[in-house]
């Protein structure tokens, strides 16, 4: 069976929304800007976040705001190849993060080995900001309240492993 998605319109532009800007209250909670309900004929592809602590680089600057964009089949599979993913499947998270983290701080670059270096705390929070996005549009639902006919947005797949 095929199945088709509905195209945008001729000589609509897709483009990705522009980052938030930093927040300026260092002991501000980690965030992560969740996937919102797009405009008829733009699709987000990049969605800012906040890391709960930071990646501290080799000159001890931390940093805490990023981009992540949406994952490719060609970012989940190619990982797939990686000796260091064989030798231990937990690595998976690890390069996948290295290859969709577009931005982070004012890091020149993205990639794997800074990915190793994050703290523990950090590392979850990525992984499941990676699944909020990536699974947007199939664990969200629009709802409208009964009471006030006001339109809503339920995560039907909760917000952590193993809830509903």
């Amino acid at each position: 069976m095929r199945r088709t998605i509905a195209r945008a319109p001729s000589g609509t532009t897709l483009a990705p929304e522009p980052p938030a800007a930093a927040s300026p209250d260092a002991t501000a909670p980690a965030t992560a800007t969740a996937p919102a309900v797009g405009v008829p004929g733009q699709l987000r592809t990049e969605f800012p976040f906040q890391l709960p602590r930071g990646y501290v680089d080799d000159g001890g600057t931390v940093h805490r705001d990023g981009v992540m964009r949406l994952a490719t089949a060609r970012d989940e599979l190619l990982p797939l190849r990686d000796l260091r993913v064989r030798e231990n499947p937990a690595y998976l998270s690890v390069v996948l993060l290295g290859r969709v983290i577009s931005r982070l701080g004012t890091l020149a670059m993205v990639h794997d080995g800074v990915v190793e270096g994050m703290f523990a705390s950090d590392l979850a929070f990525l992984q499941d900001f990676y699944r909020q996005i990536n699974a947007e549009g199939h664990t969200r639902a629009s709802v409208v309240c009964p009471h006030c006919s006001e339109p809503f947005e339920v995560d039907l797949g909760g917000s952590r492993l193993g809830e509903s």
